[in-house]
This record gives C-alpha cells, sequence and structure tokens, in this order.
C-alpha cells in the first residue's frame, strides 16, 4: 500500500531541527526565487548538510552514506559504466545478493532506480547523499574514465544480432519499393534494449556538455548522421552504423510519446529529463523521408540560457534605451531577424525585467520555449483551431497589462496586436526581416493601415548572434588585408586597433568559439519616423533617417564587438550586410 511521504519541513520540525517560522521563511523565498527547500534552509545556516540529508533519508526511506568515509570496490564501480553515472548523478557503492546499492545525488528522483534495474538487470536501491559528495566521487571512481560510442557500438551490434529473428514483413506496398516494416512488438524491442538506451544517453549527454541547441538525426541510403548544433553551426558525430536507425529513433519516439508505427507522417512530441543533475526540456520533431525517419531533438536547457535582461549583450548605452521601452505604459516593440537569432531569449529577458507582482503578463507562443514563474503563459494549437488570432482576443479579455505574441504572420494577428496596444496594453512580438527599418514595409505588405503602424509601434529591434572567441585560446592578431576590405575597413581606420581571433583548444572542440554575442540594430519610431511612415517611405529613406537619428547599424553594431576583442570579423561578414 502507498505511504504518502511527510513533507521534508514537517519532517525537519518533528526531528527539532527547525521552527515554524524558519519553515515559513525558506518556503517565501522559495516562491520568490524557486530552489529547492532544503537547499534554502541550508543556505541560510538553519540546518547543516549532515542534518537535511538525514532528513531527506528519513523522507524516502533511504539509509544517508558519506562517500568521503567509503571505500567502494573496484568490481562494484565496474557495474555502472561512467556514462550511466555521470548521467544520473550516482555513484555505486555495494552489490549484495544481486542487489546493488547506488547513492543518489537527488534521492526523489526515483525514476533513476527503475531505469538502473532496467539496464542492469538486477535490483537496485538507492541511499542518499549530496550532489558536491558524487561529484567529488565521480572524478574519484571514475577519473580518466570514458565511454566512447565505439564502446556502446559494439554492444549494440551484438544485441542487435540477438533480436535478427524478430518478427518483420517486407512489403512497401504496391510501389513494390523492399523497405522493412517492423511490427510494433519488433519497434519496442529494439527501443527498449539497454545498448540502445545507453547510446542515446551518451548523445544526449555530449550534446548537453557542448551546449548544443540541437541533435539531429539523419538517415541516408548507405548511412545514418548524427549532428548537433553548437554556437548556431552543426558538427557530425560518430555516425552509428545504419542497421541501428531504426532502434535509436524508435527509443526517441517511445520517450516523446509519438506513435512508434506510424512512420509515414510527421510527429512532434517532448521529453523531460534530468541530464547529469540539471533539468533539460527536449522538443522533438520527427519527419519522414526516402531512407526513413529524420528526428531533430530541440535542447531547451535553462542552466545554458541567461534571462537577465543584463546579460543578453546590448551595450550600456542601449540598455538604457531598451529599459525606458520596456517601461512605457503602452505601445508595441518588435523584434526581429531569422529563425535562430536569439530573438525568443531577448523577448524573455524582457518579460523577466518587469515580471512583478503588480503587472498581469500573458504570452501566446508556438511553443512556449522556458516556462517563466509568474507569468500565463498559452501554447499555440493551430489543430485544434487555437490561432495567434483566436488566442489574442481570448488574452484581452482577461485583463492584462503587458502581452508577448510568439509572432505576427498575418494581418489578423497583427490588427489584434495593434488593438491591444491602443487599448493601453504593452506588446511584445516577433517578425522576420532582414533588418530594423525594412520592418516597416513588411508590415504595410501583411495590409497594417501606415497611421495604425504610426499610432501604436515604439521601436524596432533588430538582432543576429555571432559567434564570441573562446577566452582559453584568445590572442591577438594582424588581420590581411583582404579580410579588412570585407568590413571595407582600411588602414587608417584601424590604427591602435586590437584584432584577436581564437587559435581553438579542447574547451571549444578547437573551434576558437565559445558562446554567442547578440548584435542590435534599434530604430526608435520618433516624431520624423512616424512621418515618413504615414508618407509610405521607402526601406533606404527610413534607413537613412533612422541612422541620421543615432540608430547604429547590425554591421556597426559587429564593428564594435571586433574592435573590443569578443569576435572575428569573419563572424560579423557571416552575420551581418554592409550598409551603404
Amino acid at each position: 500500500m502507498y505511504t504518502p511521504q511527510k513533507p521534508l519541513g514537517q519532517l525537519l520540525k518533528e526531528m527539532e531541527l527547525v521552527t515554524e517560522g524558519q519553515i515559513q521563511e525558506a518556503l517565501a523565498i522559495q516562491r520568490e526565487k524557486g530552489g529547492a527547500l532544503g537547499r534554502i534552509l541550508v543556505d541560510l545556516g538553519y540546518v547543516t548538510e549532515e542534518e537535511m540529508l538525514l532528513a531527506l533519508g528519513a523522507q524516502v526511506g533511504m539509509e544517508v552514506v558519506n562517500l568521503d568515509e567509503v571505500d567502494v570496490q573496484r568490481d562494484v564501480v565496474s557495474k555502472v559504466s561512467p556514462t550511466m553515472a555521470k548521467v544520473y548523478k550516482i555513484i555505486p557503492i555495494k552489490f549484495e545478493n544481486n542487489c546493488l546499492t547506488v547513492a543518489m545525488a537527488d534521492p526523489l528522483n526515483v525514476s533513476v532506480l527503475d531505469d538502473l534495474r532496467f539496464m542492469l538487470n538486477c535490483d537496485v536501491q538507492g541511499a542518499v547523499s549530496n550532489e558536491d559528495a558524487v561529484n567529488k566521487a565521480l572524478e574519484r571512481y571514475y577519473a580518466g574514465q570514458t565511454e566512447t560510442v565505439d564502446d556502446i557500438l559494439k554492444e549494440m551490434t551484438d544485441a542487435a544480432a540477438a533480436t535478427a529473428g524478430a518478427p518483420m514483413t517486407t512489403g512497401g506496398g504496391a510501389s513494390g519499393d523492399g523497405k522493412k516494416i517492423f511490427d510494433i512488438a519488433s519497434l519496442e524491442t529494439m527501443a527498449n534494449q539497454a545498448p540502445v538506451i545507453k547510446l542515446l544517453n551518451l548523445i544526449l549527454l555530449q550534446a548537453i556538455k557542448d551546449q548544443a541547441s540541437d541533435i539531429h538525426f539523419e538517415p541516408f541510403e548507405t548511412e545514418f548522421k548524427v549532428r548537433y548544433r553548437v554556437d548556431g553551426v552543426l558538427y557530425e558525430m560518430m555516425p552509428p552504423p545504419l542497421h541501428l536507425a531504426i532502434a535509436l529513433i524508435s527509443r526517441i519516439k517511445v520517450m516523446s510519446n509519438l506513435d512508434i508505427s506510424e512512420v509515414r507522417l510527421p510527429q512532434d512530441g517532448r521529453i523531460m529529463l534530468a541530464i547529469g543533475g540539471k533539468p533539460v526540456d527536449l522538443r522533438v520533431s520527427t519527419l519522414p523521408t526516402m531512407f526513413g525517419e529524420s528526428v531533430v531533438m530541440r535542447i531547451l536547457d535553462r542552466s545554458v540560457v541567461s534571462l537577465d535582461i543584463d546579460n543578453v549583450g546590448l551595450r550600456e548605452e542601449d540598455m538604457g534605451l531598451v529599459k525606458r521601452l520596456i517601461d512605457l505604459p503602452n505601445g508595441i516593440i518588435l523584434v526581429t531577424g531569422p529563425t535562430g537569432s536569439g530573438k525568443t531569449t531577448t523577448l524573455y529577458s524582457c518579460l523577466n525585467y518587469v515580471n512583478d507582482i503588480q503587472w498581469k503578463i500573458i504570452t501566446t507562443e508556438d511553443p512556449v520555449e522556458y516556462d517563466l514563474e509568474g507569468i500565463i503563459q498559452c501554447q499555440i494549437n493551430e489543430e485544434a483551431g487555437l490561432t495567434y488570432a483566436a488566442c489574442l482576443r481570448a488574452i484581452l479579455r482577461q485583463d492584462p497589462d503587458i502581452l508577448l505574441v510568439g509572432e505576427i504572420r498575418d494581418l489578423e494577428t497583427a490588427e489584434i496586436a495593434i488593438e491591444a496596444s491602443l487599448t493601453g496594453h504593452m506588446v511584445f512580438t516577433t517578425l522576420h526581416t532582414n533588418d530594423a527599418p525594412s520592418t516597416i514595409t513588411r508590415l504595410i505588405d501583411l495590409g497594417v493601415e501606415t497611421f495604425l503602424i504610426a499610432a501604436t509601434l515604439e521601436a524596432v529591434i533588430a538582432q543576429r548572434l555571432v559567434r564570441k572567441i573562446c577566452l582559453k585560446c584568445k590572442e591577438q592578431y594582424e588581420p590581411p588585408e583582404e579580410v579588412l576590405m570585407e568590413v571595407e575597413l582600411t588602414q587608417d581606420d584601424i590604427q591602435g586597433k586590437n584584432f584577436c581571433e581564437g587559435r581553438g583548444c579542447p574547451a571549444c572542440n578547437n573551434t576558437g568559439y565559445k558562446g554567442r554575442l547578440a548584435l542590435f540594430e534599434i530604430m526608435l519610431c520618433t516624431t520624423k519616423i512616424r512621418e515618413l511612415v504615414m508618407e509610405n517611405a521607402s526601406t533606404d529613406k527610413l534607413r537613412m533617417v533612422a541612422r541620421e537619428q543615432g540608430m547604429r547599424t547590425l554591421r556597426e553594431s559587429g564593428l564594435l564587438a571586433i574592435f573590443d576583442g569578443i569576435t572575428t570579423i569573419e563572424e560579423v561578414v557571416r552575420e551581418t550586410l554592409a550598409i551603404t
């Protein structure tokens, strides 16, 4: 019979370690800033790490172990591979009567024990430790040990041979193409093979360690590619054998609750994981191709993305300008740029800046990328009829102060966003254009009246992402003449300027780059700009006047970043256009 766990605060009070007032203080901090209650109490100095471990052990019915005092036998350590230990943040401590005891950094994550029982084919029980102790033990017992894709592939090849007799049919319908069509039982068997799970875990761990934004699984006629995108650039991992493509893709579909038997239609799903002790949200998209299903996993890792407006890359003078715009009582602020240029991160950072109990903030997004505490977020579902326009109409009846519209896709959405602005709301939204001035032309092309644009639009922020030079291998260099010509610089222009590049090192995978920086182009809708909009002036005219009034173009922002030694000429040339 299931016995509900006692709340941690109640246990601590029963152990006479904290008072009710201290619990309420910690709960108030948790509501405001988030985080684990136990960690907050330790940080406040009300309980020690050891006392907290005892309480956690009592809460989940596990023994408490001090890993500093435990000497684990080598044969016990070998029961768990380095990859599994690092992914699940565990240390095996003893193996008796076909039962493995593991010390856990997060004893409340009981699904870890279920995964280990399946993969190790033995009983597994947990013991309570803390994250620092587990990290030290991982260094002590698994130092220098790595499990490569090759190691797991050998294991998978053996396992695949064991299921070679799995039932399947050969057909392909009227086309007679001879493709293998596996039945559901076979697909489930392949997806649940321990080596398949280990390989996928290794791929995910490597991608998250390298701070990848996407992982691509791509079947071709003679090979199966796995690539991941880091700082906007795709890199290829060691490709698994082609015959393992179906097993890996089936495993991903099982994890994301997709129909594994449906291979003819695109599907979308979501996986919530804790990898390396960190919560990670994976968005999964499948696409039928000539040689199987192509799968892309978008990695949404909150620990990598900073949603603080002070960290998005705005220069000091631009920061003050954007903060003044955000504090306006009503109007529209448009952020523009291509897919993957960081528009959503910038908008989330703006919302975080104004996120206060006195404001009602509602967003409409497709999809909702990060959960923002204190903000109502609505997911668009066009198949069910929940379009941006339909969602916005409903939101305006929810008494909001600030709105975020994920994207203006059509005239109807644009008109409702304008209506919201005219009725006293602040609206943040995005549009796909090449630069700030061309946004006006795009809105007019959608059918928005010029007087409405002039009345509501407060500013357009165009942005691009460029890779930052790796700080570990950064060095100065003299750019050749032909490189300077690409950004229209002469020797006179660069007098007293320093140029840097990354030499390449293990920290940046020998690319010379680590992380990305946003370049901004901010066009304020001044009285003169509004007059030009009403006159339906050309984009070139709008750009000329905006620059006269102080707008810095994307290319000019890039040049400042180059002179600051943050990025390279090649990156700025790749992402921006020269405006004359």
